[in-house]
């Protein structure tokens, strides 16, 4: 996410550090969370990408939630996971286990802002899946110029992010005066979202199609891992806001995010996720 102190659409793929398991953690719950708008929105791509590919690779996988998805969804393919992260590698290893799909996963360590040299050695890809990653490289017109050359003519590259981070609380928490989480979001996301449309055609794609998905669960869609996933989420931003948000309002925040209290985000029952993510799909002529 680019907000202003880098929150905005930070639900993606960090450097190889201490954080790694935590970052991992919320990616997962992420996916738990949003699994619908994930079914739908492969299932839109498998509408798309005809005929199925049978080589994927998902660009700055993470703890490979992407990934599993894909293999899930097209059940003959595939999946190469690239990430700089080996903890991020090993925790997709043991979820692939689980899931009964290690046998169509392999995994590769490699920077993505260096040349493809170990990603292209098999051949070329029939589907590139690159989410919440491309703002994270250093180069992103280097990155698709090298997802174009290692992409089969007629392949296509799927790009998504988050558009702001997901809001969960309603107007008034019971905490504090009402329109607290509006307030925090006011502060703490302050530039637009991402944008990719000239960039890919400036790389050879040709854009089949931008797509924002408005995502509204209420609490049965959204699931268990709910409340888990809202207190990552707004700790996050909360961590964020502390010169930004009056005294009073941190006070609320502090409240909320303790689990010790009556109105924690851990323990509410009125909690939804509201979010809107875009994704661009994009040939290779």
């Amino acid at each position: 996410m680019n907000t202003h102190h880098g929150t905005h659409g930070n639900i993606g793929h960090s450097r190889a550090g201490a954080s790694d398991i935590a970052l991992a953690q919320l990616l997962e719950l992420d996916a738990e969370v949003l699994a619908p708008y994930l079914t739908e929105l492969t299932g839109w791509l498998a509408d798309l990408a005809r005929p199925a590919p049978v080589r994927i690779l998902d660009l700055g996988s993470g703890p490979g939630t992407g990934s599993l998805a894909l293999a899930h969804r097209f059940g003959s393919a595939a999946v190469t996971a690239v990430d700089i992260s080996p903890q991020m590698l090993h925790r997709l290893h043991k979820q692939a286990a689980v899931h009964g799909v290690a046998e169509r996963i392999s995994t590769l360590e490699a920077n993505l802002d260096e040349p493809w040299t170990e990603t292209g050695e098999a051949g070329s890809y029939d589907l590139m899946w690159a989410a919440a990653f491309l703002h994270h490289v250093a180069d992103p017109a280097r990155t698709l110029a090298q997802a174009f050359e290692n992409l089969r003519p007629g392949g296509l590259l799927a790009v998504s992010e988050m558009d702001f981070f997901p809001r969960f609380l309603p107007e008034d928490t019971g905490i504090g005066r009402p329109g607290l989480e509006v307030r925090l979001h006011a502060a703490t996301n302050t530039l637009p979202p991402h944008e990719w449309t000239d960039q890919l055609q400036d790389a050879g794609f040709t854009v089949e199609e931008r797509r924002p998905f408005e995502i509204r669960l209420d609490r049965t869609q959204a699931g268990p891992a709910l409340n888990d996933y809202a207190q990552i989420c707004l700790a996050k931003l909360r961590s964020h806001a502390t010169d930004v948000l009056d005294a009073d309002d941190l006070a609320a925040w502090d409240a909320l995010l303790d689990q010790t209290q009556p109105h924690s985000i851990t323990r509410r029952g009125d909690l939804g996720v509201r979010t809107t993510r875009t994704t661009w799909i994009a040939r290779r002529p």
